[in-house]
């Protein structure tokens, strides 16, 4: 971090600390949706050029940052817990996404970038794949802020929607914890959708949305490969290093440490605290650099494209689940 960094820096996390107070009183939206809404409504403001760096930075690199500190959050024995029946559920919904978003993305004409973000924040895990993504696709913060705000809409849908139609179809616990758990984005919209169902679902639910987590770093992995496989074609060369998500190392790595225990339990919840929040601020950096008049230009299109994806997602759990005789 450079000293021209640190009013920017500093303006985020101002404006942070009142998102995440608000996350925290109205969970179901979340801190980095009302980041995201203050800086935006904080953008139209004339700021002084000396901020520009810092935000970009927070918005940037403090993102990656936020995503190595949740890793402290992250127990690898989850994906023991949940055993191999969940992982192909996960896995059919994981590609159902991004086919989903790929075919319906190009159907719409939305760019690229936009629809890789909203395909993996369905696919994933919500706002925290699409932070962890956008910096390997290069994605831009407005992209980054329609698909946050998409992927925001069906959240709180979810947590109304999902228990409804659990007991309409009288579902096992076992069932609509692996359907909430795979099909719903957002950690606390998984714990109000399992919960609301059954102490059983919400317990199952949890884990298997924090397994699900996860698949961050062989999506990563991937699209970084993608990613230099297109420069390459295209003649502008490409250094590997640059283009690796070392971020997503440290993840696992960080992931690995909480795994052995060797860190107080305190320390780890603190250190996913300060990541959680440090996403709030990034997403805030986010906010102050998207202006209100471009979403608008793309009116309802990411908006269907989300409910396409979120349809298929839970719908295609529903099938796998039936087929290896879950539910």
């Amino acid at each position: 971090m450079k000293k021209e960094h640190i009013s920017g820096i500093l303006l985020a996390l101002v404006i942070a600390i009142p998102a995440w107070l608000l996350g925290k009183q109205f969970p179901i939206i979340g801190g980095p949706v009302f980041g995201i809404l203050l800086g935006m409504l904080l953008a139209g403001i004339k700021r002084p050029t000396a901020l520009e760096p810092g935000i970009a930075f927070t918005g940037k690199k403090i993102l990656q940052y936020a995503i190595i500190l949740l890793g402290f959050e992250m127990n690898l024995f989850h994906v023991l817990d949940i055993g191999s029946q969940s992982f192909s559920v996960m896995i059919f919904t994981l590609l159902t996404a991004f086919m989903v978003a790929l075919v319906v993305g190009k159907m719409l004409h939305l760019d690229r970038n936009t629809t890789t973000l909203i395909g993996a924040g369905t696919a994933i895990c919500g706002g925290s794949a699409i932070a962890a993504v956008a910096p390997v696709i290069g994605a831009k913060d407005k992209d980054i802020a329609f698909s946050i705000s998409t992927i925001f809409l069906f959240n709180v849908l979810a947590v109304f929607i999902f228990p409804f139609l659990g007991h309409l179809m009288n579902m096992s616990d076992l069932g609509f914890g692996m359907w909430a758990g795979t099909a719903v984005n957002d950690t606390s919209s998984v714990v109000a959708a399992g919960y609301s169902y059954s102490e059983a679902a919400g317990g199952l639910a949890t884990i298997v949305k924090l397994t699900r987590a996860l698949m961050i770093v062989p999506v990563c992995l991937i699209f970084a490969l993608l990613m230099a496989r297109e420069k390459s074609s295209s003649g502008a060369g490409f250094n590997f290093k640059k283009i690796f998500p070392w971020f997503i190392l440290w993840f696992v790595v960080a992931s690995i440490v909480n795994t052995t225990g060797i860190l107080p339990e305190a320390l780890s919840q603190a250190l996913g605290t300060w990541g959680r929040f440090a996403i709030v601020m990034a997403m805030t950096a986010i906010g102050l650099n998207t202006r209100l008049g471009e979403l608008v230009k793309h009116g309802l299109k990411p908006i269907f494209l989300g409910l396409c994806c979120w349809a298929a997602v839970a719908c295609m759990s529903l099938l796998i689940q039936y087929l290896i005789g879950i539910v």
